[in-house]
């Protein structure tokens, strides 16, 4: 084994340490990293029901109803009824959640400011490229079932 870190571990890496550094940033903002995760992605999906942002968020539906519950008791989120189900509940927004969305993005910019430095436009416009290749590829990837061969270790 070499003492380089593989793609996968070095993807990892930097994903960790940017979550890193925006938490120790946003961290008066007086939410968990899940709930701000959940609020991040909700703004992105405003009317979508909570099983599919939990599918998104890759976290099982009882544990987003917990974090779910903690975002309505603060008064940034909503749920409303589905039109035509009663069982399904859509999420929204609640306009006390705005300003905080719009501090968190600041403290992304900042955060990605600090990632990005000494990088040349180029090389970002390079690098946004090439990880937007490799998500393409590996989304069509993992539509396509692993062949039996493949699964065997050993």
């Amino acid at each position: 084994m070499t003492n380089n870190p593989t793609l996968g571990f070095l993807l990892h890496d930097v994903a960790r340490l940017l979550r890193k550094r925006f938490e120790q940033r946003a961290k008066d903002l007086g939410l968990t990293r899940s709930q701000w995760q959940t609020l991040a992605y909700l703004a992105n999906n405003e009317g979508i029901h909570q099983s599919g942002l939990a599918e998104i968020l890759e976290i099982e539906p009882i544990t987003l109803v917990r974090i779910l519950d903690k975002l309505a008791e603060r008064g940034l989120i909503e749920r409303r009824q589905h039109p035509t189900d009663r069982r399904i509940w859509l999420l929204y927004m609640r306009e006390a959640a705005h300003p905080i969305l719009a501090e968190m993005r600041k403290i992304g910019d900042v955060t990605r400011g600090e990632a990005l430095e000494s990088i040349t436009p180029e090389q970002r416009d390079q690098l946004f490229h090439i990880l937007s290749v490799m998500k393409t590829n590996l989304v069509q990837a993992c539509r396509s079932p692993v062949a039996e061969n493949e699964t065997k270790h050993g």
